[in-house]
């Protein structure tokens, strides 16, 4: 009697405790799904799409019109035979009217990332029955319009980071060349350094030259000063009075010559005659002629004009008329003076 009701006791215990796991077990169960949306006492409308690619929607993400979460995801498949695309379960409340041809949106849900459905009623159309089939369609997210400027960034981002390399790869070797330039500079300046030691204190005669070189100019410059000032005085006095003269004397020049060319046009002077009348023209054209005869007779007739005699004067006298009408006579030549008067008559 005793081991019945000790037997009876463990059992009962037994139970009580499968019994508080059971409902603790239930109670988390009705609690998650309770939190996550379903709502168990009362019905909501169920209805499917179909995505190509979900981006990230997880079952209990929220259905939203408007910005108002009506509903839930109720459960997503894979359709391998369709190309693996997703369908979508959802539900949404029982008093949303969701009509044929409404549209199933999938979308971000802020900044963080996440996935929604928003729905979008088309109005006027019949009821849309329960489980029946939503239009899909996707917005551009964030994370794509990201993606989609970025994308153009990170290839120039790439570019740049290419020619840096390169202009790093110049600076590589404009680093080699400099360093051989600061090495030739540094012997150039060692070298320096030995010629000044060696030759310092020819350099300090130098200096010490050109310091008093420098005096002695500086007082040259004091001195030449004044004698330049005056110079320039002297000069410029000098080229104004020569320069009144000069002007003067052009002047009376200039007079003078229009005078002469006045006088020249009214035919004064022999110039003037000269041009405005022929006859002094004629006169030296018909003297040059007489003169030509004159020469042409000495050449050939020239004891006409010069008479040698080896005895002495004669007194005969030359007839009157012939040329060469007086003559001289020495102890041993006799020269005959030439009259052109009467050779130029004569040979008229």
């Amino acid at each position: 009697m005793r081991l019945f009701s000790h037997t009876r006791m463990k059992i009962s215990q037994e139970v009580k405790v499968g019994l508080l796991a059971v409902v603790t077990l239930l109670m988390l169960f009705f609690g998650f799904n309770f939190l996550k949306g379903s709502d168990f006492f009362s019905s909501n409308h169920k209805y499917t799409v179909t995505y190509d690619n979900i981006d990230g929607l997880t079952a209990s993400n929220p259905v939203q019109i408007n910005g108002l979460t009506v509903g839930q995801i109720r459960d997503i498949k894979i359709l391998q035979d369709q190309g693996n695309r997703m369908l979508v379960t959802i539900e949404v409340k029982n008093n949303i009217l969701v009509t044929q041809g409404s549209r199933a949106v999938l979308a971000d849900d802020g900044l963080l990332g996440g996935k929604l459905i928003r729905l979008g009623i088309k109005p006027g159309a019949p009821q849309l029955e329960d489980g029946g089939q939503l239009v899909s369609a996707k917005e551009t997210g964030l994370s794509a319009l990201i993606k989609e400027k970025t994308l153009p960034v990170l290839n120039n981002v790439d570019s740049l980071t290419y020619q840096l390399n390169r202009v790093v790869g110049q600076f590589d070797q404009t680093g080699i060349v400099l360093n051989q330039t600061l090495r030739s500079a540094n012997a150039g300046v060692r070298t320096l350094d030995l010629t000044v030691a060696e030759n310092r204190a020819g350099l300090r005669a130098t200096l010490d030259n050109v310091n008093r070189l420098s005096k002695s100019l500086i007082e040259t410059e004091q001195q030449l000063k004044p004698i330049l000032a005056k110079a320039d005085t002297f000069a410029d006095s000098l080229q104004g009075l020569q320069l009144r003269q000069t002007l003067g004397s052009v002047n009376k020049t200039v007079d003078n010559l229009q005078k002469m060319l006045g006088a020249i046009n009214k035919g004064q002077g022999s110039i003037g005659k000269l041009t405005t009348n022929d006859s002094l023209y004629r006169n030296v054209n018909a003297t040059t002629a007489s003169l030509e005869k004159l020469l042409t007779d000495f050449r050939e007739n020239p004891k006409r004009y010069v008479h040698f005699s080896l005895f002495g004067k004669k007194d005969k006298t030359e007839p009157v008329g012939k040329p060469g009408s007086a003559t001289v006579t020495t102890s041993v030549i006799t020269t005959t003076a030439i009259d052109t008067t009467k050779v130029g008559s004569t040979s008229n």
